[in-house]
């Protein structure tokens, strides 16, 4: 939604202009009947646009799930020991079951395991297109540029040092020589 003013509501201050000018200091009143300068604010390419990444994965229905609260294990002690707060969850259609005791909060816990249901069962519906198969495909394109990149690095290095052994070489061949 962009507003259109005429040319000669233009403050004749560039500062003013660009919205760089502070209340403290100066605010010119001059206006100009010129056309301001063309200002690029940012500009959009299309090859460096990120892919879209698919939605989070909804959590299925309440009538589909069974829930259980169940006694944690593990580290920390008497309290995860004695208290049920790891949630359990178990799709009635598909039989998948997951268990979160991520936390010490029951609330905490069943948000979190509801989250990885969701997961599960978008990675069993849509396999190479779910959220967690592009994730994992978009982290190893970023390791395998990483070590492309080192790789180059230390290989450029490597040239460099031959380089140079090859100048001392023929530096200590010309000194012999003559």
């Amino acid at each position: 939604m962009s507003r259109i003013f005429p040319f000669s509501a233009l403050p004749a201050c560039r500062r003013c202009l660009l919205g760089m000018a502070s209340r403290s200091t100066h605010q010119s009143t001059s206006t100009t009947s010129l056309p301001a300068p063309p200002v690029r604010l940012f500009s959009v390419s299309l090859a460096h646009q990120k892919k879209q990444m698919p939605s989070r994965p909804q959590p299925p229905p309440d009538s589909e799930i069974d829930e259980m609260f169940v006694k944690g294990t593990g580290p920390g002690g008497q309290k995860i020991n004695k208290t049920n707060s790891a949630v359990q969850l178990r799709h009635r259609p598909t039989g998948i079951v997951v268990k979160s005791q991520a936390t010490r909060s029951r609330s905490q816990n069943r948000a979190i395991a509801r989250g990885l249901l969701a997961a599960r069962l978008d990675e069993l519906w849509n396999g190479p297109a779910s959220r967690t198969a592009v994730v994992a495909v978009a982290k190893q394109k970023k390791k395998a540029n990483s070590t492309k990149k080192a790789r180059r690095k230390y290989r450029k290095l490597e040239e460099e040092k031959e380089k140079e052994k090859e100048k001392e070489k023929l530096a200590r061949e010309g000194v012999l020589d003559e």
